[in-house]
């Protein structure tokens, strides 16, 4: 089975920012930002998201 390590550590990542870290989010909380922070969150995990799906996608090309 080929493998892909971009596409691993795309995953990874994505796991890492899906994962509640309350150490972070508390820290978040206490400085005001919890709102702000969450905002950013979203909008990597989607990035991340549409990053990994063209590394699938021209990995599976590469097969054809």
């Amino acid at each position: 089975m080929r493998t892909n390590a971009k596409i691993d550590a795309l995953q990874l990542m994505l796991t890492d920012l899906r994962t509640r870290n309350e150490p972070i989010r508390h820290k978040a909380a206490f400085r005001g930002c919890q709102p702000e922070f969450q905002n950013l969150v979203t909008k990597l995990i989607e990035q991340l998201e549409d990053e990994l799906l063209q590394e699938k996608k021209v990995f599976r090309d590469q097969d054809s």
